[in-house]
């Protein structure tokens, strides 16, 4: 038996699952920022969507659920052995925990908050940043150290818990056109006490549509989930791993 010839290609691995819709989405951007003639154009990915994870708002904020780390671990090892030459995972708040997964792998991992707050960084130094986040994100103050550590300054909603309600309608399957109305509202709220700002959830990405209308150009708004993709779709592009010159 002979082991299998490795790809001709640098290959993604997707922890995914939190949600399930925001791997989807992750997904659908990435296919459609590929410039492609056809299938072979396309960006080999492998996923693991596994929406058994335990859930990281009843780690973070209620303290009573389990930690979520082991099962990240896991997958993360998964998606190496299977063949997979960076990874990426489209949940901002499970990067909480990504120093542990990275800890646990020899391949590297896209740090979708870390390159958020560098394109926040090149766009506006030393910016006030409206923060759309889930509460167990700004608890964990995964964002507040990545803004601080390029001087910048997050502020946050006045109606978080209305903002919470939406993330988790989102996660019931409420995604619609009222999910994003609301959305809308509360940043129209947040956005004179910004220069930018940033979507920090991906069930808020989905939902996100008619925030470019709602702000009518006024502030510059940045989504981490096009961040992420712009990276992945970077990354595929380059020479295959061990052939660059």
């Amino acid at each position: 038996m002979t082991l299998a010839e490795p790809p001709a290609h640098r290959v993604v691995g997707i922890i995914g699952g939190m949600g399930p819709e925001a791997t989807v989405e992750l997904m659908r951007r990435v296919i459609a920022r590929t410039a492609a003639d056809g299938d072979e154009d396309h960006i080999h990915v492998i996923i693991e969507s596994n929406p058994k994870i335990p859930s990281r708002m009843a780690h973070l904020i209620e303290r009573t659920g389990r930690d979520p780390t082991p099962e990240l671990i896991r997958i993360a090892r998964n998606l190496e052995r299977a063949g997979a030459d960076v990874l990426a995972m489209p949940c901002n708040t499970a990067h909480g925990y990504l120093p542990a997964i990275q800890a646990a792998v020899s391949i590297p991992m896209l740090d979708m908050v870390e390159l958020t707050v560098a394109r926040l960084a090149s766009l506006r130094p030393r910016a006030r940043v409206g923060l759309l986040a889930s509460s167990a994100l700004i608890m964990a103050g995964v964002y507040a150290r990545a803004l601080a550590a390029r001087g910048l300054e997050p502020v946050l909603p006045q109606r978080q818990e209305d903002l919470m309600d939406l993330i988790k309608g989102v996660k019931r399957g409420a995604a619609g056109t009222e999910a994003g109305r609301k959305l809308a509202d509360l940043s129209r709220e947040l956005s004179p006490r910004t220069d930018v700002l940033l979507i920090a959830c991906t069930e808020l990405s989905l939902i996100s549509a008619p925030l470019a209308t709602a702000l009518e150009g006024a502030i510059p708004l940045i989504d981490s989930i096009d961040v992420l993709t712009q990276t992945i779709v970077d990354f595929a592009a380059a020479a295959p791993l061990g052939q660059q010159r």
